[in-house]
């Protein structure tokens, strides 16, 4: 077994690490009462443990129920200076075979299957499989494959339309990241931008997009906005406001124009930072908005604490608009509270006709999605402008020259399947 302690690192930051060391012996001290007799146990360095002990092989599930005692004892709230400092644990488990090739594979796959817990949710236990293992070296190409590809402008962005529901006139973009991959083809956010969050790179990958689409919109019409959506480690970072300004002054870009958004999910996690970036961005006069409305924690008091300029309403609702009260009665709701505010409302996710009637007649302002058609690249996003007089007469030549170009991007089940 590999144990990782789950937000250990909390312990350190905020009680200090004569905390940390106390939470360390105690665990210690647990494990030890829990495992049978006769067994191997050492800590490997920082917060994780490894363990290892003789079973019946007919009888795994006697070592899924040590591991079910291991989680239940770390799991107890450690008292240490009158303070309550409880962590929890992720375990990874694998067995010796006759296949195997040594102690080393045993712990390498113990250790695989650990993250496969944290990866799952954590505080809880897992078996190895070797499809863990073809998963974790699929990862680590996509992994190498991002590092090179950031800095070599292999990430793009896409467009997708942002629609006026009263007039039906184009109002603005929200940008889409893309990965134009020169050995496995178009690859989705969905495959990449987990990966980008858990490494660090999304800081990087996030403005690189940012400062394309930047350049190529501040030559379009006026009246068109662009909405990026922020990450929320992004948020974590005390100097992103600066960074969004910088970007706007080196690319050109008014920032009337530019609209940020933030799931409530991000504010989460620091809300003070998070008004504290907000704050620098509206005093730019750059718009903000509460992305997935109602799929967060605390939705009204984020709306009382943070000066927001929209509410996006979350797709979940705006899909089941049609055959389900509940959700109807959810985007009513929510398109009240924006009335009451007065703040606009962007409905997510409209894929037919029926369902944007149906918006509209419940008065939201502005709607997005696949019935507007999919996220564009550059070229056929110049093309739907120049279609509707949006572009400057310097960039009709290129949206002619856009209509030679390919048709609309394969949808993201084609691109999971080929990334895959």
């Amino acid at each position: 077994m590999m144990l990782d302690l789950d937000n250990f690192k909390t312990i350190n930051d905020v009680h200090g690490h004569s905390a940390g060391d106390a939470v360390l012996k105690q665990v210690a001290a647990r494990l030890l009462q829990v495992l049978p007799p006769h067994n191997l146990l050492a800590r490997l360095g920082g917060d994780e443990f490894a363990c290892a002990f003789v079973f019946d092989p007919e009888q795994p599930r006697m070592v899924e129920r040590i591991a079910d005692d291991l989680i239940e004892a770390i799991a107890t709230p450690i008292v240490e200076n009158g303070i309550e400092l409880a962590v929890t644990t992720s375990i990874g488990m694998s067995r010796y075979d006759s296949e195997s090739e040594g102690v080393d594979l045993l712990m390498r796959r113990a250790d695989i299957a650990m993250y496969s817990s944290k990866k799952q949710g954590r505080n809880r236990h897992c078996w190895f499989d070797a499809n863990m293992e073809q998963e974790l070296q699929t990862r680590s190409l996509l992994e190498t494959g991002m590092r090179m590809g950031i800095p070599n402008g292999e990430f793009v962005p896409y467009f997708e339309q942002q629609i006026d529901l009263a007039t039906g006139k184009l109002t603005g973009f929200e940008v889409l990241a893309r990965w134009e991959s020169p050995t496995q083809g178009l690859i989705s956010p969905e495959i990449f931008i987990p990966i980008a969050e858990e490494t660090g790179m999304i800081g990087d990958l996030s403005l690189s997009i940012m400062r394309q689409a930047l350049d190529h919109a501040k030559y379009w019409d006026a009246s068109v906005t662009i909405s990026v959506n922020i990450s929320p480690v992004q948020l974590l970072d005390p100097w992103l406001a600066q960074k969004i300004v910088k970007l706007l002054v080196e690319t050109g870009f008014p920032p009337s124009r530019l609209e940020i958004e933030i799931t409530e999910s991000a504010l989460f996690e620091n809300l003070s930072l998070a008004q504290s970036i907000v704050g620098s961005l509206k005093n730019q006069d750059i718009k903000i908005a509460l992305d997935d409305f109602g799929t967060g924690y605390s939705s009204l008091a984020h709306l009382r604490a943070l000066p927001f300029d929209r509410i996006k309403i979350d797709r979940s609702f705006v899909s089941s608009l049609l055959g389900n009260a509940e959700s109807k009665a959810i985007v009513k709701a929510i398109n009240g509270l924006g009335e009451s505010l007065g703040l606009p409302i962007t409905a997510e996710g409209i894929e037919d006709k029926d369902t944007e009637n149906e918006l509209r007649s419940i008065g939201c302002a502005q709607g997005q999605g696949w019935h507007y058609g999919r996220p564009l690249t550059v070229p056929e996003t110049r093309k739907i402008l120049a279609k509707r007089n949006l572009l400057p007469a310097g960039e009709l030549e290129d949206a002619a020259a856009a209509q030679a170009a390919p048709g609309p991007p394969p949808s993201d089940k084609d691109l999971m399947q080929k990334a895959s």
